[in-house]
């Protein structure tokens, strides 16, 4: 089933025209709760002009966390909602063409659009005046990391430009579940393994995209197996990748589901140390290895995507999925960066955490997501249904 967002945006012009910035929150339909932020300083314009960029933006946030989603916009804004509804002429040759744009983002009939009052349009108000603030000081607004994600930043002393994908502090003491509804619960299967698996050799999204050995497709049905009598699972999404759709479709079978394939969740691009061990890289590359055990923001020789990028891509597949499957058990087939990546972002663990945990081939992780943007580590790296 597709999600259902509710998009708040708001746009201002101090001066109108003068400096000016828009926000947009993006809120989950059933439970209210923000899942997107955005926010940008356009320099001078109007306070129209910025009102439509916000809307922009909020339907493009909306339309990463799912495509498919159905949208309720609500602003402040009379004209905006009166003018995109279809009621209102747009005569403003300014206007024209971002009306346009806005109207490309999603069809029209998954869009709708009510005027809400300004007192409850707070937290788009609130952002595009934060955007504004940053202009003046001379630079772009950047999103807030929670305080959990900054300390472990200082921590590791790594990733200072790393997005704010972090999961949120845990509040003081202890809350009953019932206090937070149902849990979004992920259940983070590894694919079985390759030939290259037993030979620790470097497998990411830029080799050969190996299949299944014999042993790999074996694990993926002992997987089946203990997913089935588990009895939860109610949607299987998987990185496209051969080895986790070969994974994912074992298992998926067993179960009676189909297989929903999400990009964000594919292995690491290695680059040149795609096929090679560890120690080979170390031998050809010993600078470049050294640099990326180092910091999360280094690359693999020849790859442009580092731990940084991942978490970023990752967070975003989290987010898609929460969204899409709020309050459900979800089987997540992956590979061993992104799913430690997700384990690492539950915890609030720095980024080296990640050279600390073992995830055997067709092991099994579980994190449960609450309605408070906290999370739980529930299971790590279970290899008992191979036993």
């Amino acid at each position: 089933m597709a999600a259902r967002f509710i998009v708040e945006a708001d746009g201002g012009s101090r001066g109108n025209p003068g400096p000016a910035g828009y926000g947009a929150v993006v809120r989950d339909g059933d439970t209210g709760q923000i899942v997107a932020e955005a926010a940008e300083f356009i320099g001078h314009a109007t306070n129209n002009v910025a009102e439509y960029k916000g809307l922009i933006a909020g339907l493009k946030a909306a339309r990463e966390l799912d495509p498919d989603a159905s949208v309720d916009v609500r602003m402040d804004s009379k004209l905006v909602v009166e003018q995109m509804s279809g009621r209102w002429k747009i005569k403003h040759p300014d206007m024209q063409p971002l009306a346009a744009e806005a109207r490309t983002v999603l069809p029209r009939g998954r869009v709708t659009y009510t005027w809400i009052p300004r007192e409850r349009n707070k937290d788009a108000d609130r952002l595009a005046n934060e955007a504004m603030d940053a202009g003046k000081a001379g630079r772009q607004w950047e999103p807030r990391k929670p305080a959990a994600a900054t300390a472990a930043a200082s921590a590791a002393d790594a990733v200072a430009d790393e997005p704010p994908l972090e999961t949120a502090a845990p509040k003081a003491g202890w809350a009953a579940p019932a206090d937070l509804g149902t849990p979004t619960t992920f259940v983070l299967l590894r694919h079985g393994e390759t030939p290259l698996t037993p030979e620790k050799r470097f497998s990411g999204s830029g080799g050969s995209d190996p299949e299944l050995s014999d042993k790999g497709r074996w694990q993926a049905e002992r997987a089946a197996e203990a997913l089935a009598a588990r009895g939860s699972i109610q949607a299987v999404v998987a990185s496209p990748m051969r080895r986790t759709r070969q994974t994912a479709e074992t298992v998926a079978a067993r179960l009676g589901l189909e297989v929903r394939y999400e990009d964000g969740l594919r292995e690491v691009d290695f680059g040149d140390w795609e096929g090679l061990t560890f120690a080979e890289v170390r031998e050809r590359y010993p600078d470049d290895l050294s640099a990326w055990l180092g910091s999360a923001k280094a690359k693999p020789t020849g790859s442009a995507e580092s731990f940084t990028t991942l978490t970023h891509r990752a967070g975003v597949a989290r987010d898609k999925i929460i969204a899409r499957y709020a309050g459900k058990t979800v089987l997540v087939v992956s590979h061993v960066s992104p799913i430690k990546t997700l384990v690492r972002l539950a915890i609030g663990a720095p980024p080296d955490s990640m050279y600390r945990m073992e995830l055997s081939a067709a092991s099994i992780c579980a994190v449960q997501y609450y309605a408070d943007g906290n999370a739980s580590l529930r299971l790590l790296n279970d290899t008992s249904h191979l036993r």
